[in-house]
């Protein structure tokens, strides 16, 4: 892995959201448990959620709840619309990252549901900083297939390539990268998916300040 002294500045920079530039969880682990209280299954606790969490709603339910997904997904969403702005919290750093990434277009691709994604944005105030916010439905597949990086790419007016940075916090964020034609850059060490050698970035920052300082002498 190159490090970061190493890896030349981006041209464009593509972020994930829960767990790179915000921690949501709390509020995400109040709506699976509405779910899985409604189910008769074992609640989570955030821990839970941050490490079993990982592709979009409409590919996860299926899987979990059968031909019930439907219900499972309408209660979830239900909930979490009451619940996801009162917990949401930026990341170490978070808030210096975007000011110092401001150099370069910036833009947002995430496995949350679109329209909560938007309203985070607006609710930290940070709309500005991106030119494009894509969550899942958006694109024509969710991360890790490449269609919504592609997506948010088209509405920044660029093209994939090693100077565009995909900035994510697991494995699936670095496929997705690499999915797209993208630098995958991982930011924190993974230890929730699996550790920094699962994942296998083309480069790691140990977190929001890290790359913020990086970008800002770039």
């Amino acid at each position: 892995m190159p490090t970061p002294e190493r890896v030349p500045p981006p041209e464009v920079l593509l972020y994930d959201w829960d767990n790179t530039l915000v921690d949501g969880w709390a509020g995400i682990t109040v709506a699976l448990n509405a779910v899985f209280a409604a189910f008769g299954r074992p609640l989570w606790t955030a821990a839970d959620t941050r490490a079993r969490v990982r592709v979009s709603l409409a590919e996860s339910f299926p899987a979990m709840f059968g031909e019930d997904w439907p219900r499972a997904r309408d209660i979830f969403y239900a909930t979490l619309k009451g619940e996801h702005l009162a917990h949401l919290r930026p990341m170490p750093g978070a808030a210096a990252l975007l000011v110092a990434g401001g150099r370069w277009p910036q833009g947002v691709v995430s496995n949350k549901a679109g329209a909560f994604l938007r309203a985070e944005v607006a609710h930290l105030g940070w709309a500005a900083h991106f030119r494009a916010i894509i969550g899942a439905g958006d694109a024509s597949a969710d991360k890790p297939d490449p269609a919504p990086l592609h997506l948010a790419l088209r509405a920044i007016g660029a093209r994939a390539g090693p100077e565009v940075w995909y900035v994510g916090d697991t494995a699936l964020d670095m496929r997705a990268a690499r999915a797209a034609g993208c630098r995958a850059v991982l930011l924190g060490d993974a230890g929730h998916d699996g550790g920094a050698a699962r994942a296998a970035p083309d480069a790691r920052f140990r977190d929001g300040h890290a790359l913020a300082a990086y970008l800002a002498g770039a």
